[in-house]
Formats: structure tokens, C-alpha cells, sequence
């Protein structure tokens, strides 16, 4: 049987690109390369290329291809691992629908949707989820800090409302630091969301369904040795200690695994998908919802499918395999 074609897609139009190389990396060692040719395509601004042995490649966009070697090879299937646009906010995935490219994420509306945490969660709350309260602020519109902090109390987080790997994200304790603080995640987003503050445990599970089955992956407890789970503390190993499963009772790892199946339809995700939660008490708060995770080796997913004791080259296997039959 001839080996299909899979386009393992990275880089992208912002900071998230070096996070966006390691998971490529990543992914390149987890799907089976006897079932499979694998090109780590590279997406900037400026190039879409196949990267090998140093050598960049055109993509031919207009059919999703390339030549090498005077050969014409079309790529069969994209696994998109680019953290951020274009791969996470569905512009990529309305290319790739156009050229009737299969691929590892969800749809369009989906991919728009779950990049803008402000709307996702607003949307989720809809359904009964709990999630923190937020408020939004958008660059060149005036926004009232009083009303921010009389809404949100301190300390609050202040994120970009579009991006990901904690990019510009700070936790501010007191008004005077707040629009410091604003002004500073307007350089990753155009759109800025102040959350609530949910003092408690940090945890994170993962899920994949394909028509066969649905794959809750064990809790990860997230315990970061800085102030709060930041660039550092997710790719510095010895600023954060990852617990899977994690440390908590068996009626919360229930409500929790039951929680992100919920999520996963009501979005109508697709792939492997990584949801955060913050425990307080016996309550969970959704955080985000992550429909690229990391994967470089030592990501969370990685690790909930070795505790799983999955095989991870088959899990690929069958995201892809799944995909292509869809």
C-alpha cells in the first residue's frame, strides 16, 4: 500500500512560532513513519516551505503541493500544530477546506470560536460550564480601569484575548498596575480580557474522538513554581512539577472528564483537544480551550497518553485515519 502524504504544519504569524517548531518536532516522531512520508512544512508571513535537511521547498498553494526531485507530491492530509494564527483561528482550516485537504483540527467556526477565549467562554457559560467572570477590552476603544477592577477585584489576570503559551499574560494585584498590564497584552491581541482571579489547584485533560471512540485522557495537576503558570513555568521543566493523574478525588476526576467531553461536542471539536480547569474547593472553573496543544514530548498530551497506556503512534494513526475517512 503506498504511503500517504502528511503535511506536519508549524510557525505561524506570531510569538507562539519557536513553541510552535518544538510540537512540530514533536509530531514528527510520534506518527508512524512506516505508514506514513512525513514533510514538516514551515507557514511565516513571508514563505510557505518544506523544511528538509536544511533545504526549503516552495508549497504550491494553489493545489497544496510541492516538487521534489522533479516529482509532483500532493499533500494527502495536514496535521496543523501551529499555536496561534493562522492554524488555530481557522484561517488554515478554510484554506485547507478549499483545497479539500483533510486535516487534525476542528472546522472553521470552531477554530474562530475556541481562539477567542472571551467568546468561547461566554458561550460555554450558556450551557450550565462554569468559568470565571471576564470582561473585555478592545485596542483604540476607551475602556473604564475602575469599572474593570470593581467587576473583576484583584487580583485579576490580564491576557490577550487571541494567543496562547501565556504570551503577555500578567497578574496584577493592584489598580495601579492594571492598564500597565493592558497595555502589555495589546502587543500579542488587539483584544485583551481581564479575568477573576480563582485561587485552587491548576489541572488540564485531554480527548480525542474518532468514530470509534471517545478517548478521555488522564488529569494532569499543574503545580508552577513561579506566581502563576506562566511562559517560564510551561516550557522550563524545573519550574513546574506535572502530576498525572492528578491528586484529586475520584467524584472531581469524574466532573471534570465529564466537563470536557461536554465541551468537546457543544464545539464540535475534532482531534486531540486539551482543556484547563482551576479547582476551588469541590468546584472547577474552565480556563481554555485548546484545540492545538503543545506536543513537544514532554507536553501534557505526551504524558496523558503514556499514563493512558496508549501507544502514542497508534493514537496518531488513528487521528489521522479518522480524519481522511471522515
Amino acid at each position: 500500500m503506498e504511503k500517504r502524504n502528511i503535511a506536519v504544519v508549524y510557525g505561524g504569524f506570531s510569538s507562539e512560532e519557536v513553541v510552535s517548531k518544538r510540537s512540530a518536532e514533536g509530531i514528527l516522531s510520534f506518527i508512524d513513519t512506516q505508514k506514513y512520508n512525513l514533510f514538516p512544512l514551515l507557514i511565516t508571513p513571508e514563505k510557505w516551505v518544506v523544511v528538509l535537511n536544511n533545504d526549503e521547498i516552495a508549497v504550491n498553494k494553489s493545489d497544496f503541493s510541492i516538487i521534489l526531485n522533479d516529482q509532483h507530491i500532493k499533500f494527502d492530509f495536514a496535521y496543523i500544530t501551529i499555536h496561534g494564527t493562522p492554524g488555530e483561528d481557522g484561517l488554515l482550516q478554510g484554506y485547507l477546506k478549499l483545497m479539500n485537504v483533510p486535516h487534525s483540527t476542528c472546522d472553521v467556526l470552531t477554530a474562530a470560536l475556541t481562539f477567542n477565549k472571551y467568546m468561547c467562554n461566554n458561550y460555554l457559560k450558556n450551557f450550565g460550564i462554569r468559568v470565571a467572570t471576564s470582561v473585555l477590552v478592545r485596542k483604540d476603544k476607551p475602556y473604564d480601569l475602575n469599572k474593570i477592577g470593581k467587576t473583576c477585584g484583584f487580583p485579576c489576570f490580564v491576557k490577550p484575548n487571541a494567543g496562547g503559551s501565556s504570551f503577555g499574560i500578567s497578574k496584577v494585584k493592584e489598580m495601579d498596575n492594571l492598564n500597565q498590564a493592558i497595555e502589555k497584552a495589546f502587543k500579542e491581541s488587539d483584544e485583551v480580557i481581564i479575568e477573576q482571579f480563582i485561587e485552587g489547584v491548576e489541572v488540564t485533560c485531554g480527548l480525542y474522538k474518532t468514530k470509534e471512540r471517545t478517548v478521555i485522557l488522564p488529569i494532569t495537576e499543574v503545580i508552577s513554581k513561579n506566581e502563576f503558570f506562566d511562559f517560564e513555568a510551561k516550557y522550563t521543566p524545573e519550574k513546574v512539577t506535572e502530576i498525572t493523574p492528578a491528586r484529586i478525588s475520584d467524584e472531581l476526576t469524574e466532573a471534570i472528564k465529564k466537563t470536557t467531553q461536554t465541551t468537546y461536542e457543544l464545539l464540535s471539536c475534532k482531534g486531540i483537544v486539551r482543556i484547563d480547569y482551576i479547582i476551588e474547593g469541590e468546584k472547577h472553573y474552565l480556563l481554555e480551550v485548546n484545540t492545538t496543544p503543545g506536543m513537544t514530548p514532554t507536553s501534557f498530551i505526551p504524558q496523558q497518553i503514556e499514563a493512558a497506556k496508549l501507544d502514542i503512534k497508534e493514537v496518531f494513526t488513528e487521528i489521522i485515519e479518522n480524519a481522511i475517512h471522515a
